[in-house]
This record gives structure tokens, C-alpha cells and sequence, in this order.
């Protein structure tokens, strides 16, 4: 089952300036930091010693950046027992679960349409 919380999405225009922000002014440190394609990375900031992260993702990489919200992904232990226990309980997913280099993820909705990801 999910037992924490463990990032919430910031959408930003520049990735640089916002990790400069979260980790100089702001005094988060940079958890992690690994490419993502053209001009853009996975950055995770966080205060020291905190178990959930912000991630700066970049609104270049997001259709309809404009309207989105900040979002939040929820840490589970088993991904594909989560997702058949919850599945079998009525929620709605948006695929399958998928294993990416940081971790196995899958996307689900609540019944306003809002999107969240749950990860291993």
C-alpha cells in the first residue's frame, strides 16, 4: 500500500534558475539531478534529511504546461500489487505500470479527473 508521499511537481520555465532558487535561497539540497533529453533533467530538491521532494520539471516538456497544477506521486513498496489492490478497489488507472531508470510508475485519476502517479 502507499505509505508516503514522495514528490510533488513544480512546472517551471527555467530549470537552472529554479534549482538556484530551491537550493540557494531557499536552502533545499539537490537529490537528484540526471538528464532527461534536450535541454532538460530530473531535479529533485528537498530539505535536508526529508523523505518527500519537489521535482522542477520543465513546462517545455508538458503539453498544456500553462494550465497544469503542481502534482503529486505517492511512494509504494509493490507497484503491481498497489496497483491490482487499488484497481480491484474502482480506481481508474491511465495504463499499466512501467519501469523507467529511477523506478516502476503508473498514472491514476480520482473522480474530479485529477491526475497522480503512484512509483516504486
Amino acid at each position: 500500500m502507499i505509505k508516503q508521499i514522495a514528490t510533488v511537481a513544480v512546472y517551471v520555465e527555467n530549470q537552472e534558475k529554479a534549482k538556484t532558487f530551491w537550493s540557494e535561497k531557499v536552502g533545499f539540497e539537490v537529490v537528484a539531478n540526471y538528464p532527461m533529453g534536450p535541454n532538460a533533467f530530473w531535479l529533485e530538491v528537498a530539505p535536508a534529511g526529508a523523505d518527500s521532494h519537489l521535482v522542477i520539471y520543465p513546462k517545455a516538456m508538458m503539453k498544456d504546461s500553462e494550465n497544469m497544477k503542481a502534482s503529486i506521486v505517492f511512494q509504494c513498496d509493490h507497484i503491481q500489487s498497489t496497483y491490482e489492490k487499488m484497481k480491484a478497489n474502482g480506481v481508474e488507472f491511465l495504463g499499466e505500470p512501467q519501469e523507467m531508470q529511477w523506478g516502476a510508475f503508473v498514472q491514476f485519476k480520482d473522480e474530479d479527473n485529477n491526475v497522480f502517479l503512484l512509483k516504486q
